[in-house]
């Protein structure tokens, strides 16, 4: 069996699954007389990708396997198949994501006191539905409470291989097109500490807009502390380019 053909049928698979497919997927797919290794497998993938430069889709890797994914570039326009209008996350859900993505585990006393309010129990329910968070342990003091953290599916749905690959404080200071603010400590010398980043607002399109911790000198209008009563009617626009694009497939109408 060639190399091509394999190639081929690797395509094929992926454009049908309109889903990250794992490697060992991809090799059950063959017959066992002509399955190739799991190496020549991901030197397969690689090659595919190549392939894909500079065209309208990429082959994207993330924390359960490949997939066929617009380019960022494009993702706009190519939102216009579906024109329901997207969803989007107030501002406390996001801050309470964020912070749960880059301090995990993390309680929910914990991200009270870096928030300076209650968590509103709706905001945490709405994460597990999507299933973005999971109950990962108890902290080990009276009342046991629960540590919160991340799933594959939230590393899926930002087009992340792990949680390593959260964008740094570092590569967000730039960014000022939010002025959300998180009493999260910054350096001195501006360089980011593990967990010291913001992630923000994602679009059911698969559309992912960052938005930067600003400095808590910086002159921009941080976000007054305030009830999360509201739960998720407070939206927030994020302007701003892209991070992962959409998947090659329309979006599930997730709850």
């Amino acid at each position: 069996m060639s190399d091509a053909y394999i190639k081929n049928v690797v395509e094929a698979a992926l454009l049908a699954a309109a889903r990250p497919v794992s490697v060992a997927e991809l090799l059950q797919i063959f017959d066992e007389s002509s399955r190739p290794q799991p190496k020549e497998m991901r030197a397969i993938l690689a090659a595919l990708a190549a392939d894909y430069d500079g065209r309208g889709v990429t082959i994207k890797e993330t924390a359960t396997g490949f997939r066929f994914q617009v380019r960022s570039e494009f993702a706009h326009e190519v939102s216009r198949l579906w024109p329901d209008r997207p969803r989007k996350y107030s501002r406390a859900l996001l801050e309470t994501i964020a912070l749960i993505a880059y301090r995990q585990p993390i309680t929910r006393a914990e991200i009270e006191n870096v928030r300076g309010v209650a968590v509103n129990p709706e905001i945490v329910k709405t994460l597990m539905e999507r299933n973005w968070v999971r109950v990962v342990g108890h902290r080990d003091v009276p009342g046991h409470p629960e540590l919160l953290g991340t799933t594959t599916e939230f590393l899926d749905y930002f087009s992340l291989k792990s949680i390593e690959d959260l964008p740094p404080l570092a590569d967000l200071k730039s960014l000022t097109d939010l002025n959300l603010q998180l009493p999260l400590p910054v350096p001195a010398d501006g360089t980011a500490e593990s967990g010291d980043t913001l992630v923000a607002e994602n679009l059911d399109s698969g559309e992912v807009a960052v938005v930067p911790v600003v400095d808590e000198h910086s002159d921009e209008p941080g976000l007054e502390a305030s009830s999360d009563e509201d739960g998720d009617e407070d939206e927030l626009s994020a302007p701003g380019n892209s991070a992962s694009g959409l998947v090659a497939a329309p979006p599930s109408d997730e709850s």
